[in-house]
């Protein structure tokens, strides 16, 4: 498990629904220093869920990669430190 890397997704645009293309992630709501506490999502059996501190609605598209999301640019890049 230790080779299973969470993908992070933030919303600073403010929109009402995110599509991505895993199950298991991680919301941080806006951009550092902006965020909120990082919530870990699973949607289970689920196709939608929403996160409890932004309300954003992350709904699942298989056709995505993990790194991609509907609208574009919501994937959160990690800098190196």
């Amino acid at each position: 498990m230790a080779d299973h890397q969470i993908p992070h997704f933030q919303n600073d645009a403010g929109h009402p629904a995110i599509e991505i293309g895993v199950k298991e992630f991680m919301c941080v709501g806006a951009n550092p220093p902006f965020d909120h506490p990082h919530e870990f999502l699973d949607m289970g059996a689920d196709v939608e869920k929403v996160c409890p501190y932004c309300s954003t609605l992350y709904k699942y598209n298989p056709a995505l990669h993990a790194d991609v999301t509907v609208p574009a640019g919501c994937t959160l890049n990690h800098k190196a430190a």
